[in-house]
């Protein structure tokens, strides 16, 4: 059982990453079609991250009620009938009203998904998990790509990652009882039963204030990194644009085999050390990317070693919530934590592009600099507050 449920888990990991990436892989075929400008991407994104932060929010409560498994099926469908919305969708509001459900399903999963591993399974498979996200978020361009190539058709490549959500969805359905075993233990194992928190309770709680704001500055610090590198070493270091933007994807390559990596050292570490050596290899990286040197290649490789740096702190910190605030709390915590991850992603690459605007592009490595400082002195004084309630 305990196999089992594993590998449904990492599926639905790969699922959750598959659609990520289509709309950005899409769109210079669709807005044409659909008759709008270019910058109605944006518009769309902003619909999907909006009713991903209220899902985040609502999923302990509807947890507490349905259950991990059952939500996270009927999440997986919602995502699945979004996406062939959006492959049946021939007028721009169509998408607006398909972004809703995409939205709503995907906060769900992710929280639903991230508390229960964080309860049942050690650090190492939270690391191989949201590497596993990064799998399904590199084959959904692959589908669209093989799409719009062979078939001429953005919306079969909606509708070939709707089937594969489909497909998991009655998987999910048919695994229901095998999720609810699990939970059974757990519960025999443990005194603590989850609590339905209001945003204001959980707030209450030492250290939760400090989390919050570190996991806002790390999605921040990792949004704004892959949305404007390639911009930065065209534009400030110089760098032709097919290399540029070869070498900035080697960013989310660094993330992703970091967390594999990441794995199996882990358990023996522990997620605070994890997560202080990630931020040290990220400082090391953004001296590279600062420094004024004429070798072009510094910048580049200092990209990589922000990204393996990046790759245990959004795994570990999740990982130690139930650790750090109880595993009666972790579920509403969890929650509140995917909320400020989607609002740190959302908000503060635009706003960077802002400056880069009217300022100066070459703010880019200062700008991440400001994010790294805040996820330091949070996580540490995070660290002080746990500690000190552990030994009084």
């Amino acid at each position: 059982m305990y196999s089992l449920l594993l590998v449904l888990i990492y599926l639905a990991f790969i699922s959750l990453g598959l659609p990520d990436a289509l709309l950005g892989s899409a769109w210079p075929s669709m807005y044409p079609m659909l008759n709008v400008p270019v910058s109605y991407a944006g518009i769309v994104a902003m619909i999907i991250a909006g009713n991903t932060i209220i899902s985040s929010l609502n999923t302990n409560r509807v947890i507490n009620r349905f259950g991990t498994g059952l939500v996270t099926a009927i999440s997986v469908l919602m995502t699945a009938v979004a996406l062939f919305g959006f492959s049946a969708s021939s007028a721009f509001w169509m998408l607006c009203l398909w972004a809703v459900p995409y939205g709503l399903g995907a906060g769900a999963v992710d929280a639903a998904l991230n508390n229960f591993v964080a309860l049942h399974y050690a650090s190492k498979h939270m690391s191989w998990l949201h590497c596993f996200w990064g799998v399904g978020a590199s084959i959904g361009p692959y589908i669209m790509s093989y799409s719009l190539t062979v078939k001429n058709s953005w919306k079969s490549g909606y509708a070939a990652v709707g089937i594969l959500q489909i497909i998991l969805a009655v998987i999910l359905v048919f695994s229901l009882p095998v999720w609810n075993i699990k939970e059974k233990l757990k519960g025999e194992s443990q005194t603590g039963t989850p609590k339905y928190l209001r945003i204001h309770e959980a707030l209450r709680i030492k250290g939760v204030k400090q989390v919050l704001i570190a996991f806002f500055a790390y999605c921040a610090l990792e949004a704004t990194t892959g949305l404007w590198a390639s911009s930065y070493l065209t534009l400030h270091r110089g760098i032709e644009v097919e290399a540029a933007a070869r070498w900035a994807s080697l960013f989310y390559l660094g993330i992703t085999f970091g967390r594999f990596i990441n794995g199996f050292v882990a358990d023996r570490l522990g997620n605070r050390n994890m997560i202080r050596i990630g931020l040290s290899i990220i400082a090391v990286g953004l001296l590279a990317v600062i420094l004024p040197v004429q070798n072009g290649l510094i910048p580049l490789v200092g990209l990589i070693l922000i990204g393996l740096g990046c790759a245990p702190i959004y795994p570990c910190i999740i990982h130690e919530t139930p650790r750090n605030f109880g595993s009666e709390n972790s579920q509403a915590i969890i929650g509140i934590q995917m909320a400020t991850a989607y609002t740190g992603s959302t908000l503060i690459p635009p706003i960077f592009g802002l400056l880069a605007n009217f300022v100066t592009i070459a703010l880019y490595p200062v700008y991440l600099s400001l994010f790294l400082v805040l996820m330091l002195v949070m996580t540490e004084r995070l660290n002080r507050l746990i500690v000190s309630h552990e030994k009084g």
